[in-house]
């Protein structure tokens, strides 16, 4: 049974985020709320922690794992990220944004595009996750929370809070409530990778994106 932290959405207590940081630290697995819907999340190099999301979320290894980092600073410990991409991420960060970005020696192999070399990250609008990437000072794997279907698959978003809780409850070890349904929108994608950037998923924020991409491309 997970226990339970409730946080204030605007000022998160501090003592809850420190005793999150530390559950994450030793391996804890989280369903925690972002700026898009509600995700399955842990420490970047807690390597038994991201293979328990895969398994939640019943994903094999050759499925690339997104996370959330603090900054387009942090992000590039994480990615190489181009001239061209950083002006383009810098009108677009923090926000509901996941750029596909050539990956770092430091992200590990069980989260990156195994083919690719390529890696998932976004740096979220959201004060519970900024307090936690601040007190944590690692990045922290992002899946969407969705449940499975009678048929094992996952299907769209949409799902009541109350659901995902009570459905997720002895598959994570925390659950953090700040007080707000889960949005309905996932986080639109953007490919930095290649000579002419795009977007290949359309979700919250698409149009500001598409704007920006016509604008600096």
């Amino acid at each position: 049974m997970a226990t339970i932290y409730e946080l204030n959405p605007y000022n998160p207590q501090p003592r809850s985020i420190e005793a999150i940081a530390t559950a994450l630290k030793k391996g804890a697995v989280m369903l925690y709320p972002t700026d898009t819907v509600y995700a399955i999340g842990c420490d970047l190099n807690a390597k038994s922690a991201v293979e328990r999301v895969r398994k939640i979320k019943q994903m094999s290894n050759d499925k690339p794992l997104t996370f959330i980092s603090s900054s387009l600073s942090n992000i590039s410990q994480y990615a190489w990220v181009s001239d061209r991409a950083y002006r383009i991420m810098k009108h677009l960060i923090p926000g509901a944004y996941t750029f596909l970005l050539p990956a770092t020696k430091l992200v590990p192999k069980l989260v990156m595009s195994p083919k690719r070399k390529t890696t998932g990250i976004r740096v979220p609008d959201h004060q519970v996750c900024q307090d936690l990437l601040k007190a944590l000072d690692n990045p922290i794997i992002s899946t969407s929370a969705h449940l499975p279907n009678q048929e094992g698959e996952f299907p769209t978003i949409g799902v009541e809070k109350a659901r995902l809780f009570d459905v997720l409850d002895k598959s994570v070890d925390l659950i953090l409530d700040n007080g707000v349904e889960p949005g309905f929108q996932l986080s639109t994608i953007l490919d930095l990778t290649t000579e002419e950037p795009m977007i290949i998923r359309k979700g919250l924020g698409w149009e500001e994106a598409e704007n920006w991409l016509s604008v600096l491309s």
